[in-house]
């Protein structure tokens, strides 16, 4: 997942704890409505791109050997990591833009073989994996805002988890072996965690102004739970 600079200076100075009850509920509203946008501009992509592409051919160039499918990793995380510069600039709206829009896009094209493989293995794998993934993402977003506790402690918790199942997806990717569904529920537990890391920033670390980024961020999580939420419902149908 990435990171987000709190640090660099915006257009606004303030925190959103710091700010006024109304400058705050406004950049809050602010940024689930991008996020809203976010996903459903996801869901079109994903639906375009079904109409139009050869889904079968695409999943076997990208899944068809570990080696491909690293290099699209790797070039995903190039890719996220240009979105998020994007998406945190101080100067620019536009390019704020441009770095949502560019992750969304990116993440439509790496979820078109799990997707693929998720609709061949039957018909109510995507939808009921989509409505956990909304589920679980709503209780947690309850949570924070319900508790408005501070969850920015669980960061270094967060980044040692993610490299650890980075270097296991790697491995599994040069060696050929299967993660399996405790390392799927490891990953949704994971990203449970970012949802209440971000969550929590949105209310208190990020700044009036960061709404692009702070949807983003958010986006990311849901996008990455989601894709561990399909795993699993699919390992559960095959049992």
């Amino acid at each position: 997942m990435s990171q987000i600079d709190y640090t660099q200076p915006p257009d606004h100075p303030l925190f959103a704890h710091e700010a006024e009850e109304d400058t705050r509920a406004s950049f809050i509203k602010k940024t689930y409505t991008h996020l809203f946008g976010a996903i459903m501009l996801f869901a079109a992509l994903e639906v375009l791109i079904f109409q139009l592409v050869d889904v079968a051919a695409l999943t076997n160039k990208m899944f068809g050997t570990g080696y491909g499918w690293l290099i699209v990793l790797g070039a995903f995380m190039l890719v996220s990591w240009i979105a998020n510069a994007w998406a945190s600039s101080d100067n620019s709206p536009a390019m704020q833009y441009a770095g949502l829009g560019l992750y969304v896009v990116v993440e439509a094209i790496i979820f078109v073989p799990l997707l693929y493989i998720a609709s061949q293995h039957g018909e109510n794998i995507i939808q009921t994996a989509a409505l956990a993934t909304l589920i679980i993402f709503g209780g947690l977003t309850g949570v924070v805002f319900v508790t408005a506790k501070d969850f920015s402690f669980l960061r270094s918790f967060l980044m040692f988890g993610m490299v650890a199942a980075f270097g296991l997806i790697i491995c599994g990717l040069l060696f050929g072996f299967s993660l399996g569904p405790i390392f799927t529920v490891g990953m949704i537990v994971l990203m449970s965690g970012y949802i209440l890391y971000y969550t929590s920033n949105v209310m208190h670390h990020y700044r009036i102004g960061q709404h692009v980024a702070a949807s983003l961020a958010l986006f990311a999580c849901i996008a990455t739970l989601f894709w561990y939420v399909i795993q699993l419902v699919m390992a559960l149908s095959r049992d």
